[in-house]
């Protein structure tokens, strides 16, 4: 059974803490976020109309880093500190392709900025402290893996942190390396398959390196200032060899093209597809959002080639009332 450090105790010395790192004080700027999203929001069937999870102050001024999920195409968000005092908050950003969301405070947060740290510099075999509100107990965990990720909702990351033991309250929470900076934000509770160790939770980090080129863009205007990938409206998996489509949007691109659950995905303008994440890259390459898609789809042993209208994703999505 792994330890896990207790609050209050001195840091210094342990895996977790480099000399002089007091570690109690940088999990004081874990806070909870709470959010209500509307019954008609595009995401409330799939993602929840009530979420929960946390998130990291990384500015004085109440400025929290969270899991843009747990935001996304909320009415109202809440934060709340270690000691349960609530502080009404503001969805200021998604962004969909490093998967980073920011709550704006609205009134004063007991809580220090935590420092950012250096991702890239974090190794295999490092141990962090993977932190969430809620009251939860900090996990001390490992660096398993730095490795690509494809995610079945159009989503890829070159180089996600892989950490174990999983923390079971995942989402948005902070990732902090032994000298006491963060070097991620928890997104993904997943299962590792070993030929030594067998199967493990592991929780996906979503890198610290990917939020200073971007944030600015995301604090003046709620997303990146850049034309938006395209999207397609399918949730897929990997089976064996074959990229299978597991379902389609309502509504979306792919809905409208006619893909339907169960269409093996072939190619993407005549190029064999790969992999989850050699699709995704066809597919983001061929131009911004509303270019026009072909791909190939095998249905009941038969392959059948299909245009579809890319959209920007966003556009189905209830945006925040204040900017």
């Amino acid at each position: 059974m792994t330890e896990k450090p207790r609050r209050g105790e001195p840091q210094a010395g342990l895996p977790n803490g480099g000399p002089g790192v007091n570690l109690d004080r940088a999990l004081k700027s874990i806070v909870t976020v709470q959010s209500s999203i509307p019954e008609d929001a595009f995401t409330a069937q799939t993602l929840g109309e009530q979420r929960s999870g946390s998130g990291v102050v990384i500015r004085e001024s109440g400025l929290v880093l969270t899991i843009g999920y747990l935001i996304m195409e909320a009415e109202s968000v809440w934060l709340a500190d270690a000691e349960g005092r609530v502080t009404p908050g503001h969805a200021l950003a998604v962004d969909g392709e490093t998967g980073f969301g920011l709550v704006q405070a609205l009134g004063p947060l007991d809580c220090p900025a935590l420092e950012l740290g250096r991702s890239s510099e974090t190794k295999l075999g490092d141990q962090v402290t993977v932190a969430a509100g809620a009251g939860t107990k900090p996990v001390r965990a490992m660096v398993v893996g730095k490795q690509e990720f494809a995610g079945y909702w159009e989503y890829f990351l070159d180089e996600a942190i892989f950490t174990s033991p999983a923390h079971p309250f995942w989402g948005g929470a902070g990732a902090i390396d032994r000298n006491g900076r963060l070097i991620g934000i928890g997104s993904l509770h997943v299962e590792q398959l070993s030929a030594r160790t067998g199967p493990r939770d592991i929780n996906m980090i979503v890198p610290i390196d990917l939020l200073p080129p971007v944030l600015d863009d995301l604090l003046a205007y709620g997303r990146v200032n850049k034309p938006a990938r395209p999207w397609l409206g399918i949730f897929s998996a990997e089976n064996g060899d074959e990229i299978i489509v597991a379902s389609v949007a309502e509504n979306g691109p792919a809905a409208a093209a006619g893909i339907r659950r169960g269409d093996v995905l072939a190619s993407v303008g005549g190029s064999e597809i790969e992999g989850l994440g050699d699709f995704y890259h066809k597919v983001w390459t061929r131009g911004p959002a509303g270019v026009e898609i072909p791909i190939e789809i095998v249905r009941d042993g038969r392959a059948i080639g299909l245009r579809i209208r890319s959209a920007d994703r966003s556009s189905f999505m209830k945006r925040p009332r204040l900017q």
